[in-house]
């Protein structure tokens, strides 16, 4: 059971290491760019590999439950599903319903652990497999792997990178699964990572360098980051934070790496943005015409 891009690998990981692969369930078809109709990920993957897709609305129907029974599972791995799994599914298959979650639970519960870890400025994350209960990122862990962040990483990268490994620590996990004793979280010690919302990238030059890289880096590919210089917000691609100063939003310097600005600790070297109406372009090029 999944839907983004993050769950591929793990889907692919389960065919090449041989397990048997009754049911993909996915979310349904979704407008995309320009509004036309575009598959999940997970369901294009399933069709290329040869595998049966079922693309319930709601996972929670009758119907959907009775669908996903019908084929007796003996195990489910949900990835990146986006839906709330019932109890009425969880209890179906004797050997119970695996997670594969991107970050170290309990840390950043949710559906943004990626992009919430990156903004919190951890130093590192990983991958957690755990045994799915009721409540959400709740269940006993199975297994997890920690990784650095790199200073410049983005939400986009480091999510390739957690997908990779989450799909090499599911087939690890599963192999030993029988020999594998579930280890309860420390729940006193848990996070939310809830679901980013667009304003959280309207940002002003008084916060300081850091969180405006933190920022840029976390909240890609959506909502994105938008800041105020010339008269109009500019989405900001990529930059990096300096330790210049001045008055927030002051330009103090153009040069070839980029474009100095003032933020209201350090600065920020903007480096790639883009206009509204325009595509994306190096910011000393754009700057004197925003």
């Amino acid at each position: 059971m999944g839907t983004a891009a993050f769950a591929v690998p793990s889907l692919r990981a389960l065919h090449d290491a041989g397990h048997r692969l009754e049911l993909v369930v996915t979310q349904p078809d979704r407008p995309g760019n320009r509004l036309r109709i575009t598959p999940p990920p997970v369901k294009v993957a399933a069709l290329e590999l040869g595998l049966e897709v079922f693309q319930p609305e709601r996972i929670k129907a009758e119907e959907s439950v009775a669908r996903i029974a019908s084929v007796a599972p003996e195990l489910i791995v949900v990835v990146a599903y986006g839906q709330i799994i019932p109890p009425s599914i969880l209890e179906i298959p004797p050997r119970g319903v695996l997670n594969v979650h991107a970050s170290l639970l309990p840390r950043h519960r949710g559906a943004a652990p990626i992009n919430r870890a990156i903004l919190a400025g951890d130093r590192t994350t990983g991958v957690t497999i755990m045994r799915m209960d009721e409540q959400l990122d709740h269940g006993p862990i199975l297994s997890a792997r920690e990784v650095e962040i790199g200073p410049e990483e983005d939400a986009v990268s480091l999510g390739e990178r957690l997908a990779r490994l989450g799909a090499e620590l599911l087939v690890e996990t599963i192999d030993r699964l029988d020999r594998i004793r579930p280890v309860e979280q420390d729940h006193a010690r848990a996070t939310l990572a809830p679901r980013l919302v667009k304003q959280e990238g309207e940002l002003s030059w008084d916060l300081s360098a850091e969180e405006i890289d933190r920022r840029v880096r976390g909240l890609r590919p959506w909502p994105g980051v938008t800041l105020p210089l010339g008269g109009v917000r500019v989405k900001v691609l990529r930059g990096r934070p300096l330790g210049g100063s001045g008055r927030p939003g002051q330009v103090l310097r153009r040069s070839r790496e980029g474009v100095e600005v003032a933020a209201g600790h350090g600065s920020y070297l903007l480096q790639e943005i883009q206009l509204p109406g325009k595509r994306p372009a190096p910011a000393q090029a754009v700057v004197g015409h925003a």
